[in-house]
């Protein structure tokens, strides 16, 4: 074959005795090859997202905690009642159904309202209740409702559904005074969150200085340290929870009493991730870029934070995602015994205090919903974390 033959995607030299040029690679047989895993510089927060938006579970995590925050900080949107507006107590969740009052078929769901039938129990003679189907209670979306301010500066009274004729609409029914539960449950969530976050971003800075310290000076520092964390480790938190909360009086302002709940649960809850921070920071320690940053004169500081720091961040993100549904159970738990959250702020824990005879429970089932917003809450930032935790560990 002559060269006047050749075709081919590789450049040839310049024949200099005057035979023709190569062939572009444009109009070459061969195709180019296109790289299929990237362009070679994606960052960390990229290599994350892409294993990270594989895991179902972890995506499914994810929509639903930014479904929770997005609803309490507009929680007075959101709730389609007043939670302090008092109605008949324990009344049951109104029916939901897919039929008119004829009882045909409809695309449109109708709320009917749970009342008297005008029938007895033919062996108690007590007065049978049901779905009040010849008034149905009109709902609608972006209705007028209660006053409030949206993100406590600009006033509105919009909600997000609602009745819209006035009348209660009672989805998930009434407490002992008459409240709406649905409503109160998405009120209560800005109070429930908020001392998870604030608890977990407490409880993550002095973790974090505190392992890295230790653990990056080590010696006879690290040894003081890790005693008196073993200390703190060492308490009984349930009783001491209990011994803390009760030294508030019980006349204390609620702001007062909230912030001495966040102040206790922070200071009992750094101690075991500044013991994992330690352990990494341990290794990392000795690893060689480490090692050569020390050699050439870097301070402590630019160490900590440019070598030591990002490298722990990953650990710390997963952490704080699964410390955050622990904090829920906790401030739950402990407001259902009265020692998170006074009235008349509310809270999931607060709300759960009416489930506390199994007579009630028994005749108002109804009353336990509140554990369906911690369940969802506890599950979404779970699912979170691990998605994390797997997106992170190749990396």
């Amino acid at each position: 074959m002559s060269r006047t033959d050749t075709h081919s995607s590789i450049p040839l030299p310049t024949d200099v005795a005057g035979g023709p040029q190569p062939t572009p690679a444009e109009e070459s047989d061969v195709a180019p090859v296109v790289g299929r895993h990237g362009s070679g510089n994606e960052t960390y927060a990229t290599l994350v997202w892409r294993r990270f938006r594989r895991s179902p579970m972890g995506m499914i995590g994810l929509v639903l905690v930014a479904a929770l925050l997005i609803m309490s900080i507009f929680a007075d949107f959101f709730a389609p009642m007043d939670p302090k507006q008092t109605n008949l107590p324990f009344a049951p969740p109104d029916l939901i159904a897919f039929e008119d009052a004829a009882g045909n078929f409809s695309l449109l769901p109708h709320i009917y309202p749970i009342g008297d039938t005008g029938e007895f129990d033919p062996i108690t003679f007590q007065p049978l209740t049901g779905p009040v189907k010849d008034d149905p209670t009109p709902v609608g979306f972006f209705v007028e409702g209660y006053s409030y301010n949206i993100l406590w500066v600009i006033p509105s009274n919009i909600h997000f559904f609602g009745s819209t004729d006035g009348r209660p609409l009672q989805l998930l029914g009434t407490d002992k005074f008459g409240r709406d539960i649905l409503s109160r449950g998405i009120i209560g969530s800005r109070i429930s969150l908020m001392i998870a976050l604030a608890v977990v971003t407490i409880t993550t800075i002095v973790g974090t200085l505190v392992g890295i310290t230790s653990g990056y000076i080590g010696g006879r520092l690290d040894a003081w340290v890790q005693r008196f964390v073993e200390f703190v480790l060492a308490f009984p938190q349930l009783p001491l929870y209990l011994a803390l909360t009760s030294l508030i009086p019980v006349t204390a302002p609620s702001n007062v009493f909230l912030t001495f709940v966040i102040f206790v649960m922070a200071v009992l809850g750094w101690a075991q991730l500044s013991r994992e921070v330690r352990s990494k920071t341990l290794s990392l320690a000795r690893i060689e870029y480490v090692r050569a940053a020390i050699a050439v004169g870097a301070s402590d500081r630019r160490i900590i934070l440019r070598h030591i720091l990002p490298n722990v961040l990953s650990h710390i993100i997963v952490s704080i995602t699964l410390a955050i549904p622990a904090v829920v159970l906790l401030e739950s738990f402990l407001g259902f015994l009265g020692f998170a959250v006074k009235p008349p702020l509310i809270s999931w824990g607060l709300m759960l205090q009416d489930t506390g005879t199994f007579s009630v429970i028994g005749s108002y089932p109804w009353i336990l919903t509140p554990v369906i917003f911690v369940l969802i809450t506890v599950f979404a930032f779970n699912a979170l974390g691990d998605g994390l935790r797997d997106a992170v560990d190749p990396y």
